[in-house]
C-alpha cells in the first residue's frame, strides 16, 4: 500500500470517527443534568455491598468489571502492536549483536545540573511508593490500578531525565516486563473464571468483602485493581521503552 493510499483511508477513518463522535456528543444531556437514576443507585448501594467506600471503583472493578476487563485487554493489545511496529529489522539485530556495545553512543546530548539530577533521582522511591499506595488504596479513596499504574510507570522516566537513556534501559528488563504485562492481563481473567469455578457468574465478588474502610476490604475489587495497577504499569513501561531504542536507533543510523 503506497503512502497516498494509506493517507487517504486514514482521512475515510477520521471522518467516520468524528461524524460518529459529533453524533453522540449531539445526544449528550446538558451539563450538570443526569438522565439516569444508575449513578444516584449505585452510589446508595456501594458501600453496603461492597464495602468499598470509592463508588467509581466499585463500578469499575465489580458492578462492570466484564467491561473494565475488555479495556484492560484493548490496553494490553495496543501495546502489543506497537512492539510490534517498532521491533527491530533483523538486520538490525545482527548488525547489534555483531557490534560492542558502546555506553557513550546511549548518552543524550543534553546535559541537565548536577542539582536537577541530585533531586530527580531522590523522588524516584517517593514516586514509586506513591504509585503503589494509589494503585493499592482505590477501593477506600479515588484511585485505583489504571492511576497508580501510570505513575508508577513514569517513575523510570525520572532516571531518564536525570541521568540518561542508558540509565534508564539498565532498571527495565525487558522480558520481564513483558512477563508482568502478560501476568496483570491474565489475573485479571483468571480471577472471573474462578467466580465461574465455584458455580457463581463470571468475576463475581467472591472473596471476603472485609470492614468498610480497611485496605484489605472489598473482596475481589481490591485485588482486580491490583492486577490492572501491574498491567498498566508493564504496558507504559514498554511503550517507552520502544520509543527510546527506536530513537536511539535513528540517532545511530544518522550518525553513521
Amino acid at each position: 500500500m503506497t503512502r497516498k493510499h494509506r493517507l487517504l483511508l486514514f482521512l475515510i477513518g477520521a471522518i467516520g470517527a468524528g461524524f460518529v463522535y459529533c453524533a453522540g456528543a449531539g445526544n449528550m444531556p446538558p451539563w450538570t443534568q443526569y438522565r439516569g437514576p444508575y449513578g444516584d443507585v449505585i452510589a446508595g448501594l456501594a458501600v453496603f455491598q461492597r464495602h468499598a467506600t470509592d463508588t467509581v471503583n466499585a463500578i469499575t472493578y465489580d458492578y462492570r468489571g466484564f467491561d473494565t476487563l475488555g479495556e484492560e485487554f484493548m490496553l494490553f493489545s495496543a501495546v502489543t502492536g506497537v512492539m510490534l511496529l517498532l521491533r527491530p529489522e533483523k538486520d538490525e539485530k545482527d548488525a547489534s549483536a555483531k557490534e560492542p556495545r558502546n555506553p557513550a553512543s546511549f548518552r543524550d546530548r543534553a546535559a541537565l545540573s548536577e542539582t536537577v539530577q541530585v533531586f530527580t533521582t531522590a523522588v524516584f522511591g517517593l514516586w514509586v511508593l506513591f504509585g503503589i499506595y494509589i494503585g493499592t488504596h482505590g477501593q477506600l479513596t479515588p484511585g485505583g490500578g489504571f492511576q497508580g499504574g501510570v505513575i508508577i510507570a513514569a517513575a523510570p522516566m525520572l532516571l531518564y531525565i536525570a541521568e540518561n537513556t542508558d540509565a534508564f534501559r539498565r532498571i527495565v528488563s525487558h522480558p520481564f516486563v513483558e512477563l508482568l504485562e502478560g501476568f496483570g492481563a491474565a489475573a485479571y481473567a483468571l480471577i472471573g473464571l474462578a467466580a465461574l469455578a465455584v458455580g457463581v457468574p463470571f468475576l463475581t465478588n467472591i472473596l471476603p468483602l472485609g470492614t468498610t474502610g480497611n485496605v484489605f476490604s472489598s473482596g475481589t475489587i481490591a485485588l482486580i485493581s491490583a492486577c490492572v495497577g501491574i498491567e498498566v504499569t508493564a504496558a507504559f513501561t514498554l511503550v517507552i521503552f520502544e520509543y527510546l531504542r527506536e530513537i536511539l536507533s535513528r540517532e545511530k543510523n544518522q550518525e553513521d
